[in-house]
């Protein structure tokens, strides 16, 4: 395991302010200097991936073909758009015609925030932290990148990368663990960008509150404490779907990066009735993965300490359910099996905590009701997916419950699909990134108008003292739209029933003493010879 150098306490400071410094200096606000930047990140990268690939299998014995597919792609893809895109994103922008404020120019204009801090997760380094770092670069901003100290081989390549490819003032590493990260929240930022548990986002975003410091969160486990409230990932499986195609799209999403992604499908929801059938063909699906078994596999990944290999097992060990396939572990050498169990209960051990570890469950369930109901009884899932042909089923499941994303006959991709937004909800977090959803998210929107003196003469002058009545505010403000049918407040029908009652008790005192006792007896007379 690579030792990794950490940034002393001391020069923590000192680098913030370094890039405070660069910021304010102004070499952001050109669009060609931005360009060049988010070029030399897809440089970076490029002209070491090899580099890459063999600390990220010193890290986490990763396969390199899961790290170019998961981590390079998807970060080439965002470095050109990024790229192509800079000057189009930050471009004033004309707000729509209104007849009253056109004569002012109204615009607004994408500017950076200043100085952005990114704290990077270890499951898919490149990707969560470089795509969103070329967002960032995009909209003009510094950036300070605290890497994962789990990751030392990938952390301390990129420390040494980094300075050589990226302006020196502007962007910097900073390595450590908790106490370095405590001193970072400390300082104030203009940002911050935070992937991974919810018990660490809690903790970013308190310190975040004392300097007001706009943040952006995507959560795996919530940070939920009460047990049953974890928002996991949940498949619903339909029969009417392609089993077989299902069983191996699920186990994908499970099984790459050894279940380390904070998008991966974690239980699976199925009618009683079919679940046999599906984990049939999950076990086939797990055959024809690993042939010659996992552990001799090059195609799987290792847990990336022995801390989480040992969490993990304890939970497998602790289950009520049946582990059909997997279940082994060697604590040493960071590997758990890829597991399957079925027959898991809500209040299963495995379903206590978010496990970031490669173990499916497969949760019996009556019904599509049942299933909803066990879905909303947990924080809300960054993804929930849904494997079936029908599309009444499909629909009813995704208008019933609320996730940050939500796919059909897929899993995990949605991350990398280009100009799709990346986020949570609730407990899974708030914010987004990829593109030019990161770039809104690191730009604030500055409004500009621009009001001629003749604005006064035609209309505005009447907003001066003294006040006089004037027919142009009937001018300026626009129709209400139709009143909806009924559409009177409740006060307003509840005076109006009122108003009714007193005046039937007036007319009834009325019509039963004095004069009117005649006329109501000469009504009913009339009454009676009608009939």
């Amino acid at each position: 395991m690579t030792t990794l150098a950490y940034t002393s306490l001391e020069d923590i400071p000192k680098i913030h302010e370094r890039a405070r410094q660069a910021f304010l200096s102004g070499k952001t606000k050109s669009i060609s200097f931005r360009k060049a930047q988010i070029a030399q990140v897809g440089y970076l990268i490029k002209d070491n991936e090899q580099r890459i690939k063999d600390a990220l299998k010193l890290d986490l014995c990763r396969p390199e073909f899961e790290t170019e597919f998961s981590d390079f792609t998807a970060t080439y893809m965002d470095v050109r758009s990024s790229y192509d895109n800079a000057e189009k994103w930050s471009k004033p922008q004309k707000t729509d015609f209104n007849f009253n404020f056109f004569a002012m120019s109204p615009k607004t204009k994408a500017e950076p925030k200043g100085v952005v801090l990114f704290v990077a997760p270890f499951n898919f380094p490149v990707f969560l932290i470089f795509s969103p770092l070329v967002s960032a670069i995009a909209g003009g901003n510094a950036a300070v990148i605290k890497p994962s100290e789990q990751t030392p081989a990938f952390s301390a390549l990129i420390a040494e990368l980094v300075p050589q490819y990226l302006d020196n003032d502007l962007f910097h590493i900073v390595n450590g663990g908790p106490t370095e990260t405590t001193k970072i929240l400390e300082l104030r930022w203009d940002h911050i960008f935070y992937i991974g548990n919810g018990r660490v986002g809690r903790i970013i975003a308190t310190a975040a509150a004392q300097h007001l410091t706009p943040v952006t969160l995507e959560l795996t486990d919530g940070g939920a404490v009460a047990h049953n409230n974890i928002g996991k990932n949940p498949v619903v499986v339909d029969p009417k779907c392609d089993v077989k195609l299902a069983a191996r799209r699920i186990l994908w999403g499970r099984f790459s990066n050894a279940g380390q992604t904070c998008l991966a499908p974690e239980y699976v929801l199925v009618p009683k009735t079919f679940q046999d059938k599906f984990v049939e063909a999950l076990v086939e699906a797990y055959h024809s993965f690993y042939p010659e078994g996992p552990a001799k596999s090059d195609s799987f990944s290792r847990i990336v300490s022995e801390k989480h290999t040992a969490r993990i097992k304890q939970m497998i060990d602790g289950t009520k359910g049946t582990i059909v396939v997997g279940g082994d572990a060697d604590i040493s050498q960071r590997y758990i099996a890829p597991t399957i169990v079925k027959d898991v209960r809500g209040d299963d051990s495995l379903m206590a905590d978010e496990i970031f570890g490669p173990v499916l469950l497969v949760i019996p369930i009556e019904g599509v009701d049942e299933t909803i109901a066990f879905i909303n009884g947990r924080d809300y899932p960054l993804a929930i997916y849904v494997f079936s042909k029908d599309k009444n089923f499909q629909k009813k499941i995704f208008d019933n419950t609320q996730s940050g994303c939500a796919s059909t006959n897929e899993t995990v991709i949605s991350a990398g699909v280009p100009g799709l937004p990346m986020g949570g909800i609730g407990g899974s977090g708030y914010g987004y990134y990829t593109g030019k959803h990161a770039f809104d998210e690191f730009t604030h929107l500055r409004v500009s108008l621009d009001n001629p003196g003749w604005v006064d003469k035609l209309a505005l002058g009447v907003r001066y003292p003294p006040y006089k009545p004037s027919k142009v505010l009937a001018l300026l403000a626009p129709g209400l739209p139709p009143r909806p049918v009924g559409g009177k407040p409740a006060a307003a029908k509840r005076w109006a029933f009122w108003l009714a009652v007193a005046a039937a008790g007036a007319a009834a005192v009325l019509l039963t003493t004095g004069p009117g006792a005649g006329l109501l007896a000469q009504f009913r007379k009339a009454v009676k010879l009608a009939g």
